[in-house]
């Protein structure tokens, strides 16, 4: 505790030096947390709009799917999967099943390949994007829209048509034969990136088993668990309990690009945190070393009366400690009431709308601070800055009391 109390009054003996000191670590921690919750906050957001973009969490397939996705190698009896989810998925997961086959678009003037998804839309509904909020014009499916389909509105306004029109939907049966069949537009969607509102087009579910002759078969079954559940321990429960014929597969290796992104997004931030503190440390070793050499007269009277030198590097150093801490509880807080202001309403990249798009980006981001982003960044300070505080606290340490006493 002497160490402590000496430290504290000898860093307000000259106020400017600390405050300069305490600014630089305020702004450092400031900087490197809110850089952290924003691109935290990018990341979040591109896995969350590619997994309701009908990825979902877990998906399982008939063996073969994934590399060729083709109607032929469709779930036939979806019906023994189903007790078998009932018994493991934890309470309020949800899980849908879906034909999805690509297949050509064409009304009068136009025509476009497309993807034709099947779905149930009251299961769909709480599984991906598409549901009553995305519909902007129109209605959502219903079980009496035997010819009613949903498209996109970059689709409807490509195609040149509106609510109530027919489109043509050409595709592939099992039989291998072409399976054509008209429908009404019922509804338009609005997607957040303008690509989903063109490559998908919906049905239900039954219409496009009866299309494509599928009978009960099923392309795919896409499951959300709840928060905080281990996507991949449930994965690997639901692959043992299947046999052979199926195939398992989470997000993230069914977004490879994505899954790629995340990891040098972690490897991004370690080396933006290091330049930031590299900036932040020169600051605060030039300043130390200014106290020291401003001081070398009372540190050599200090060992004149018998202070050990290891008392005098503690002293330096437990002064370095205190303008730390003091820092970086400034710079959190700070850090904290920026990300929660943002964090309301989101940051609106409506203006960058086409190249958040090429990269897969939410148009609104909102910024997020993890608690390991916070453990990371304040470590990161506090130790490295113990570290870098020990060159000034080892010179005051080593001045002799005879060559300290005659410095001016």
């Amino acid at each position: 505790m002497m160490y402590f109390q000496l430290a504290w009054r000898n860093i307000w003996r000259n106020p400017r030096r600390t405050t300069v000191i305490f600014i630089a670590i305020v702004m450092g921690i400031w900087i490197m947390i809110s850089m952290a919750a924003l691109m935290r906050g990018v990341a979040d957001g591109m896995v969350r709009q590619a997994i309701k973009t009908l990825t979902g969490e877990i998906q399982i397939h008939h063996q073969g799917y994934r590399n060729d996705p083709v109607v032929e190698n469709s779930i036939t009896d979806p019906s023994e999967l189903k007790p078998i989810l009932d018994q493991l998925l934890p309470q309020n997961a949800k899980w849908t099943a879906r034909v999805r086959v690509n297949a050509i678009a064409s009304n009068a003037r136009h025509s476009s390949g497309v993807t034709l998804v099947g779905i149930d839309p009251l299961s769909e509904e709480q599984v991906s994007f598409i549901g009553k909020k995305a519909i902007i014009e129109g209605k959502f499916l219903d079980s009496q829209d035997t010819h009613g389909i949903i498209l996109g509105k970059a689709l409807v306004e490509k195609f040149e048509t509106r609510l109530g029109n027919k489109i043509v939907m050409m595709t592939q049966n099992t039989q291998k034969e072409i399976a054509s069949r008209a429908f009404r537009i019922v509804g338009i969607f609005k997607a957040d990136m303008a690509d989903t509102e063109k490559n998908f087009v919906f049905i239900n579910l039954p219409e496009a088993q009866k299309m494509l002759q599928l009978d009960r078969g099923i392309s795919e079954i896409a499951l959300i668990l709840p928060k905080g559940h281990a996507i991949a321990d449930m994965a690997a429960q639901i692959k043992s309990r299947l046999s052979s014929s199926y195939e398992v597969h989470t997000w993230r290796e069914l977004l490879h690009a994505l899954s790629a992104y995340l990891k040098m997004f972690d490897k991004s931030m370690q080396l933006w945190y290091m330049a930031v503190f590299i900036a932040m440390g020169f600051g605060i070793v030039n300043t130390m070393l200014m106290a020291v050499f401003e001081r070398i007269r009372e540190f050599g009277l200090l060992k004149a009366l018998g202070m050990k030198s290891v008392s005098i590097l503690w002293q330096v150093l437990c002064e370095s400690c205190l303008i730390l801490v003091m820092g970086m509880g400034l710079g959190n807080f700070l850090s904290v009431l920026t990300v929660y202001v943002f964090n309301q309403k989101g940051i609106d990249l409506a203006f960058l709308a086409k190249g958040a798009e090429f990269v897969g980006m939410s148009r609104i981001i909102y910024p997020n601070i993890g608690w390991d982003d916070l453990l990371i960044v304040n470590l990161t300070v506090w130790g490295l800055g113990m570290v870098i505080s020990l060159y000034p606290a080892l010179k005051a340490a080593r001045f002799s009391p005879v060559k300290a006493m005659s410095y001016y």
